[in-house]
């Protein structure tokens, strides 16, 4: 199993909307709490992901991410996936909030929700 190499999903979320000023240290703690996915390419991280989750009743996905060298090649689908087809998410409720993408994650079964609220 590989590790989340901070350095490159730092390198990764700056190119983001959502995360471009995040730093190491923060990164750092939200891998801790949360269940991380990475996606390599030999020995270089090229995608992640992670999901916020109570083991009981919700995860929250966050962070789904491919480098973009390597996008357009089916790479964030196979990611999302798996994420989501995780047996520890069985008969969970999954959600997650994107400003885009939204083609991509209503293909498995997520729906806008004008019942979400966010501060921050």
């Amino acid at each position: 199993m590989k590790h989340v190499n901070f350095i490159k999903v730092r390198e990764l979320l700056s190119a983001s909307y959502w995360a471009s000023e995040r730093s190491i240290n923060v990164i750092q703690k939200s891998v801790e709490h949360s269940e991380c996915f990475s996606l390599y390419s030999g020995e270089i991280q090229i995608g992640f992901a992670r999901v916020v989750t109570d083991y009981s009743t919700f995860g929250y996905i966050a962070d789904v991410i491919i480098d973009s060298n390597y996008r357009g090649q089916g790479l964030g689908k196979w990611l999302v996936e798996t994420v989501i087809n995780d047996p520890r998410w069985k008969d969970k409720f999954l959600l997650l909030a994107t400003d885009d993408a939204h083609s991509l994650y209503q293909k498995y079964g997520f729906k806008q929700s004008p019942k979400l609220m966010g501060v921050g």
